[in-house]
């Protein structure tokens, strides 16, 4: 939540839309409660905001996901809006690896968000051999806070306490579903 802030400040944008993945396709989400649940924590976090919402676009098709056709759906959707894919700069270095990169970089600008260890010279010089990719990128600050959703998932799986780590809601949700090996209430 605090990276889709950060992106629509930073990068001056109308609003952010989530969109959980139905299933990654590179590698299985250890311990995933499916994408209905991950819909919900997503709709729960947002609650309340008016310019960050939730898209099931991706769990009501088939799996696996990948970010090209997502942005394809989008542009089919709604054909006159100016999409920016929002990631941290560790995934933009991966981006030339994905499945048709430079088709990503023509469907949407690319927001990335400041991490520690990469610098934004590290990521134009990984994305340089995709075709604009200098013109499509956009950087943005971000916190350095050290929570991450595997960080989120091991304290519940230690039984740790989630407060001020993530919405109530959605601790509380989490704690009442029994997700990622929490004690159901």
């Amino acid at each position: 939540m605090v990276c889709a802030q950060e992106a629509l400040a930073g990068l001056g944008l109308d609003r952010v839309l989530l969109i959980p993945v139905h299933a990654p396709p590179h590698k299985p989400l250890e311990g995933d409660p499916g994408v209905e649940h991950r819909l919900e924590l997503c709709r729960l976090a947002v609650a309340g905001s008016d310019r960050i919402d939730v898209s099931s676009l991706e769990a009501d098709r088939p799996a696996p996901s990948f970010t090209v056709d997502t942005l394809r759906s989008l542009h089919e959707r709604d054909p006159g809006d100016d999409l920016t894919f929002i990631v941290g700069a560790d995934q933009a270095l991966g981006l030339p690896g994905w499945r048709e990169p430079a088709a990503v970089l023509e469907l949407a600008g690319l927001g990335v968000a400041g991490r520690e260890g990469v610098s934004e010279a590290d990521v134009l010089e990984r994305l340089e051999a995709l075709p604009g990719a200098a013109a499509r990128v956009r950087f943005f600050s971000m916190p350095r806070i050290d929570i991450s959703s595997s960080f989120i998932r091991a304290r519940v799986t230690d039984g740790r306490p989630l407060r001020w780590l993530v919405p109530d809601a959605v601790a509380s949700y989490i704690a009442e579903h029994g997700l990622y090996g929490a004690v159901a209430r």
